[in-house]
């Protein structure tokens, strides 16, 4: 009996479900049918810039002679070596017309400092075919500003690139690329180098005599670049100019604990006390004399004071305190208050404080005018302030009027975009690159290197480069590969016309001797 009821169950569970699978179809035919589900939308990266060259024709006359030559502007663009790009490098380079042999025809790579400075005050103030007329302390022309032919350009002995790092003038790094990934000391010099290779192979420049000219933080780059490109590439220099030069930081920061800077700053102040008539008058004649008491007092008598601290007896402390005063042009008592020690900022605001003026660190000749004369440090330095202006505005129009390079990118003459610099592999420790250029000339012993210093520099003063060279351990048989010259001028010499036409002078001569092959035709 109980079979024919299981029977029954089964076909009641059946029509039960299919009586379900029904509604269930019923009810999905009347619901809305529902959007496929969207794929999530792809972020479109902005687009890697292209490389450009864009190139013009020019002449100008130097000495004379007329150079024609071929100005191209244009960026290269720096990839891994899967093509991935990195980043795009604005240069400028000028290169002289009909040379049979380009083998025989100097190349030179230029660039600034900062960190964080295009290349504009070496391109547009000494090197490059074109000149900002800008005037000089005391005689500074008003805007609207204007360029001129440079009769101390560099063009008739070597073609120039002028090269503007990563996040200065018109260097980015491609979008989806971090900046600061080329913002440090070693970052830096890789990406310059690579630069330099590919220019050179591009332009099949390898077998010509190559030359780098560096200015302030440019000397630093220079000096890692002198080892990376031997190391990394194989290529070696012929010569590396170097104007106002800093490969050892020690020499320059003012640090608690670090005296080294006060003795070396030392002869920069008498020579900007001497060009504002602040010393007595038996060390207002001869400049050179005056620096030469000023030279060995500081490796002597000031030094062993420094060297004593605060066991220094008081009757020697009151006399080197007037020493001071006689090679500085501040009173004993200013430095009594400094215990001896006078900082370059607080220099540039005390000297000229009776008369209400500031003196410029870049360049001591430039005055400036600060609210009152009650302050520590100057409100601004006037010597950027006047160079700033004219090299800006100049540069802008240059590049778009005469080398028909367009962009709307902020030419970044001196930028903080750099900020912070990366300073590894030296934490804890000041940079020193004087080593690197020490086994390049070394290694490669037709390295030759010129040193410019400018007397009233106050960046990279003149005595701290002689001490870092006559420090630099270089073998005897090296040494007349190292020369160097002074000048009546600050850190950017050439603004000062008679200082301009003189290191125009040095550095060919620099070249001639250098063992480089001579100029083609």
């Amino acid at each position: 009996m109980r079979y024919p009821v299981r029977l029954f169950s089964c076909a009641a569970f059946l029509l039960a479900a299919n009586l379900c699978s029904a509604q269930q179809q019923q009810a999905q035919a009347e619901k809305p049918a529902e959007k496929p589900a969207e794929k999530p939308k792809e972020e479109k990266k902005p687009p890697v810039p292209e490389e450009k060259s864009v190139p013009t024709k020019h002449s100008l006359k130097i000495g004379g002679q007329e150079i024609k030559y071929t100005a191209t502007a244009g960026t290269i663009l720096l990839k891994l070596e899967d093509g991935t790009p990195k980043a795009s490098i604005f240069y400028v380079a000028y290169t002289k017309d009909d040379v049979g042999d380009p083998s025989q025809r100097p190349i030179t790579f230029s660039f600034n400092g900062g960190p964080g400075s295009s290349s504009v005050w070496l391109h547009l103030g000494l090197l490059g075919p074109r000149r900002v007329q800008m005037g000089d302390a005391g005689s500074l022309l008003p805007p609207p500003y204007k360029l001129v032919d440079n009769d101390s350009s560099l063009l008739d002995l070597s073609d120039l690139v002028f090269i503007d790092p990563v996040s200065t003038g018109y260097s980015r790094a491609v979008p989806g690329e971090a900046p600061k990934q080329f913002h440090g000391i070693e970052e830096d010099v890789e990406s310059v180098a690579d630069f330099i290779r590919l220019y050179a192979t591009r332009n099949k420049r390898w077998s010509s005599p190559k030359f780098l000219a560096g200015e302030s933080y440019g000397t630093t780059r220079a000096a890692g670049l002198s080892g990376y490109l031997q190391q990394r590439y194989g290529m070696y220099l012929n010569g590396i100019i170097l104007i106002s030069a800093i490969l050892n930081f020690e020499t320059a920061e003012f640090d608690a604990g670090n005296d080294l800077p006060y003795i070396l700053y030392l002869p920069t102040y008498t020579a900007i006390a001497w060009y504002h008539r602040k010393l007595p008058s038996d060390l207002q004649g001869d400049l050179l004399k005056t620096l030469e008491e000023s030279r060995k007092f500081a490796v002597g008598e000031y030094a062993d004071a420094l060297m004593t601290g605060d066991a220094l007896p008081a009757g020697r402390r009151t006399e080197i305190t007037q020493k001071l005063a006689r090679l500085t042009g501040l009173s004993p008592d200013y430095i009594e208050r400094t215990n001896l020690r006078i900082e370059i900022m607080r220099f540039t605001k005390e000297l000229l404080r009776s008369d209400r003026r500031t003196i410029g660190r870049i360049d001591a000749r430039f005055l400036g005018i600060d609210r009152d004369a009650a302050g520590e440090h100057p409100e601004f330095d006037p010597s950027i302030a006047a160079i700033t202006g004219p090299y800006s505005g100049m540069l802008n129009d240059y590049v778009r009027n005469d080398l028909k390079f367009d962009s709307d990118l902020p030419y970044e003459i001196l930028t903080g975009r750099v900020r912070p610099w990366n300073y590894a592999p030296y934490e804890n420790r000041y940079v020193n690159v004087a080593e690197t250029l020490r086994k390049a000339m070394t290694q490669n012993p037709f390295l030759h290197v010129f040193v410019a210093k400018g007397y009233y520099d106050l960046a990279t003063p003149f005595f701290a480069a002689d001490y870092t060279f006559d420090h630099l351990g270089l073998d005897p048989t090296l040494g007349g590969h190292l020369r160097g010259a002074y000048y009546e001028a600050g850190h950017m010499m050439y603004v000062h016309t008679p200082s301009r036409v003189k290191l125009k002078a040095d550095i060919a001569q620099f070249i001639k001797s250098s063992g480089a092959s001579s100029p083609a035709k």
